[in-house]
């Protein structure tokens, strides 16, 4: 687990214009240098092995590489397998189990980011409840993320300060990254 990365791309594979094979993306992470490369889903979701490297100076790389080697741009947010771990444990909301795909995990650009949803914490979202971690943010949004307020608040708040995954995709990462 020591060396290994998640990187999350925003927007790959959603719409016509940002379709990327996850065969072309590990191609790309791999010709950076990475090693271990394995996509997850076909979302965007890599995780690779990058020894001595920062998950920021990973993001930028990768970021920098994208239209160069793809044709497409996206903003690129990594942690380390330890991030990723402590988000999980950190999880402050014990719903969702029946339905990992309600319960969303905003991953944070950076730490201080966290300051731009502390409007959002005294509303009352019913049906939908957040929880926030100090990298992450998770919504419980029951009634499914298109039609939450919350959902579309967090998003509006965090801007491109933030990629979202639902929780089945955050532990199909966390079972293949933090081994």
């Amino acid at each position: 687990m020591k060396d290994r990365r998640i990187a999350l791309l925003r927007g790959i594979n959603v719409g016509r214009a940002k379709r990327v094979a996850m065969a072309d993306l590990r191609a790309v992470v791999e010709g950076l240098g990475y090693s271990d490369v394995r996509t997850v889903l076909n979302s965007g979701n890599v995780v690779f092995s990058a020894p001595g490297e920062t998950a920021d100076r990973a993001a930028h790389r990768i970021e920098a590489a994208l239209p160069g080697a793809l044709g497409v741009a996206s903003k690129v947010t990594a942690l380390t397998a330890e991030t990723l771990a402590a988000i999980v444990a950190e999880n402050p909301l014990k719903v969702g189990a029946g339905s990992p795909s309600r319960l969303l995990v905003v991953f944070l650009s950076k730490a201080s980011d966290r300051s731009r949803l502390d409007s959002l914490v005294d509303h009352d979202w019913a049906p939908d409840v957040l929880g926030l971690g100090p990298r992450a943010a998770y919504l419980w949004c029951p009634q499914g993320f298109l039609v939450s307020r919350l959902a579309e608040s967090a998003g509006r708040a965090l801007g491109p300060a933030a990629t979202t995954r639902n929780w089945g995709t955050v532990m199909k990462l966390h079972a293949i990254a933090c081994v």
